[in-house]
């Protein structure tokens, strides 16, 4: 199932869940359908963690989804920075993180940061970045990187469909850098361990 429409899917059994109108938090507050409060979420973070999207990013319709899968043991913590740095995201064992392509128009790309250490994005903790521009010519660039160190070291890393492969046996990325273009309608999955 696309990813796209997993979330049309979630979103219309929570307006079935829901009353009429509104969406009740984890904290029993309702809040309009539409709002986005921070922290507010339909389901637990353990098993879909909701995009978020600064006010200041565009973005394109029929766009498909820059998705983390954490199949690790141990949860992995996300930041999605453009020109203004997103709340942390902490994704644990099977969980999964999303954001559809959007294109910032301050800094042109996203790069999607993944650590393993609490507070890893101030601390110089070693990385693994996800990075996309999403071109107006309906395609969507992107790249895999790790920067101070490799924090999946031992755990196999894909990202997929990516042409040619990209996929790190060990969670180390090959020597070099390559910058990849795929049909921005299209979901781009990495699946962590």
């Amino acid at each position: 199932m696309k990813f796209s429409n997993l979330v049309q899917a979630l979103s219309l059994a929570t307006l079935v869940a829901s009353r009429p109108g509104t969406k009740t938090r984890k904290d029993n507050v309702e809040v309009p359908y539409g709002a986005s409060p921070s922290g507010s979420s339909p389901l637990p973070s353990q098993s879909f963690v909701p995009f978020r999207v600064s006010s200041e990013a565009s973005i394109v319709p029929s766009v498909g989804h820059a998705v983390v899968n954490n199949r690790c043991p141990f949860p992995v913590y996300i930041w999605s920075v453009g020109s203004a740095i997103g709340s942390a995201v902490t994704t644990g064992p099977n969980g999964c993180y999303a954001e559809p392509f959007r294109h910032d128009p301050k800094s042109g790309g996203v790069a999607i940061k993944i650590t393993t250490v609490p507070d890893g994005l101030w601390k110089s903790a070693p990385l693994t970045i996800f990075a996309y521009n999403l071109a107006g010519d309906g395609q969507v660039w992107y790249d895999l990187s790790d920067i101070f160190g490799d924090p999946f070291k031992g755990y196999p890393v894909s990202l997929s469909p990516a042409e040619p492969a990209i996929s790190w046996e060990n969670g180390q990325p090959p020597a070099g850098s390559g910058v990849h273009v795929h049909d921005s309608v299209d979901d781009l999955v990495l699946t962590l361990c």
